[in-house]
């Protein structure tokens, strides 16, 4: 039987490096970076070759002899993200894992999340070496996000009628992801903006007028990434079934009409589903509830958003 590669080096740890990575390896809050490091060189250490710990632990096989050769030149600095050239290393493997725990396991009596500057205080060391073992691993005590869970008891249903067309949308048929973007404000600052200089960002003046309120509906085609949209004073049932008119008459008649949208109420007066009685070649699909972002023309609304919205002026809603 023919070898699988070229010979390794033997890869030997002491007592005290299993330990460190098998802690390392298991500890749930760990980055992943090095927990995944850490098992890499674990199951070399039980005599694998590259080949066999990439199949193990699914990663690329260039990946296990990266870390193999780090772990066999450096040890557990090895491990670490490579330092950036300058003065000798003066922080420790436990220094190292003494900020990470407390980062992620503990909190500071007087306040929500860590500072450099507690934290530093706490552990004996500087608030820039702080800085950077939490830049190395990735960690932002200072940053939080939300999320919210849907109930919806239909939503695994949902979510594959919804997937299913984006990904193999029906033959004579066109799919179309539809929304409203509501309360568009018309603002205009009372000043002229500053323009961008070197050493200096763009400056608009705090206050503004505002010239009117719009809201925008607005049909992505899958297929195209043609939007169809139009604005309205408001978007209530009436607005909507206007909307489904002027679609109606932009798709030619010979397709079928998939429409991805919302749990709005808007979406399912009886005037709407009186509406869909008359048009038979039009059928809903609604996402799963609190799972917006399962509609790609949020997508879109998100670009408008960030590319004409939000640093404009506007004197009209037109």
């Amino acid at each position: 039987m023919g070898s699988r590669g070229r010979p390794k080096q033997a890869l030997v740890l002491t007592d005290e490096e299993h330990e460190t990575l098998t802690r390392w390896s298991r500890r749930p809050k760990s980055p992943h970076s090095l927990a995944q490091r850490s098992r890499i060189v674990l199951e070399c250490a039980k005599g694998a070759d590259n080949v066999a710990v990439a199949a193990k632990l699914d990663v690329n096989q260039a990946t296990v002899g990266k870390w193999r050769r780090r772990f066999l030149e450096r040890r557990l600095d090895g491990l670490v993200d490579e330092p950036r050239p300058g003065a000798p290393r003066t922080i420790s493997d436990d220094d190292v894992e003494r900020v990470i725990v407390r980062t992620l396991e503990d909190k500071p009596t007087d306040a929500t999340h860590w500072s450099t500057r507690d934290l530093a205080a706490k552990v004996g060391m500087s608030a820039s070496s702080v800085g950077r073992i939490w830049q190395a691993f990735g960690l932002k005590p200072w940053l939080t996000d939300t999320f919210k869970l849907s109930e919806d008891p239909m939503f695994v249903e949902k979510v594959r009628d919804v997937v299913g067309l984006y990904l193999n949308p029906p033959e004579h048929a066109v799919v179309l992801c539809v929304d409203e973007k509501t309360s568009i404000q018309a603002l205009d600052r009372t000043q002229p903006s500053l323009p961008m200089r070197p050493g200096q960002i763009e400056r608009r003046t705090h206050d503004y007028v505002r010239h009117g309120v719009t809201d925008l509906f607005a049909a992505l085609n899958l297929a195209t990434g043609q939007v169809t949209h139009q604005t309205r004073p408001q978007h209530r049932a009436i607005e909507f079934r206007k909307f489904l008119d002027t679609i109606d008459a932009a798709v030619p008649t010979q397709l079928d009409v998939h429409v991805v949208l919302d749990n709005s109420s808007t979406h399912k007066t009886p005037a709407i589903h009186r509406w869909l009685l008359r048009h038979p070649r039009f059928t809903f699909h609604f996402t799963p509830t609190s799972s917006s972002w399962l509609n790609l023309v949020e997508r879109w609304f998100a670009e408008l958003t960030r590319k004409l919205l939000q640093r404009s002026a506007h004197q009209t809603v037109t």
